[in-house]
């Protein structure tokens, strides 16, 4: 496997690579990031194979407030117009289809906690999610939604979000769930977003999200497996 330089965004302090920090370290890769809450540059166009896109409490949308926000959305388009592979968490994932041209608005419900997910017809016959059960939970913390980019691939959703990940040119991957989730970052994510966790069928309480911790490692196991096929 081609040793790759990774890049990523960090748009809060809380939400940063998780496990995928330890994919990149056994896999032998470099990793740069722009943290931009700590007013950091974006890089330069070549220095960099694959672009990951983290998470955060922000809309797509909130450019008044997050004057980087349009600045971010114009580098992830011409990183897929560079053919780079390009990688959304959550936001990240609603940050590329905004800039390949789809709508991101908020969804009708939250789903925030541990919910399943069912792979579309597409999902099932895409190299990426060979072997993977048709239906398994996932650690959701996410309001917004986005219209399918148009071109890209279907593969994963939900009753109450529709279109949960997708694929386009078989380079950008956008999945609006948390397969990078730890412990840690469980118990970060729960401490900055209290506010968020109102009793509702899709939205678990604090306790019932830090002490799911036995699909961890198996979601790990999945994001792992999704990049070593992405790498290949």
């Amino acid at each position: 496997m081609k040793k790759l330089h990774i890049h990523y965004f960090q748009h809060v302090p809380f939400e940063g690579l998780g496990c995928i920090e330890k994919w990149i370290e056994e896999k032998g890769h470099t990793v740069n990031h722009t943290k931009f809450y700590e007013a950091e540059v974006l890089p330069a166009m070549t220095d960099f194979d694959w672009l990951i896109i983290m998470g955060g409490p922000m809309g797509v949308y909130d450019d008044a407030t997050f004057t980087w926000l349009q600045q971010e959305k114009e580098f992830i388009k011409q990183a897929i117009t560079a053919d780079k592979t390009v990688i959304g968490i959550c936001l990240g994932s609603q940050l590329i289809a905004a800039a390949l041209g789809a709508d991101v608005y908020k969804n009708t419900q939250k789903e925030i906690g541990w919910f399943d997910v069912a792979l579309t017809a597409i999902g099932k016959e895409n190299k990426l999610l060979e072997g993977f059960d048709d239906q398994f939970k996932v650690f959701h913390w996410h309001g917004d939604t986005f219209n399918l980019p148009e071109g890209a691939e279907h593969l994963i959703q939900t009753d109450i979000c529709k279109n949960q990940s997708f694929l386009y040119k078989k380079k950008v991957l956008g999945l609006q769930f948390h397969l990078e989730a730890t412990k840690e970052t469980l118990v970060q994510m729960t401490v900055h977003g209290k506010n968020e966790l109102i009793a509702s069928d899709s939205i678990q309480t604090e306790k019932e999200i830090i002490t799911t911790t036995h699909y961890i490692d198996g979601n790990n196991i999945m994001l792992f497996t999704i990049l070593d096929r992405l790498a290949s």
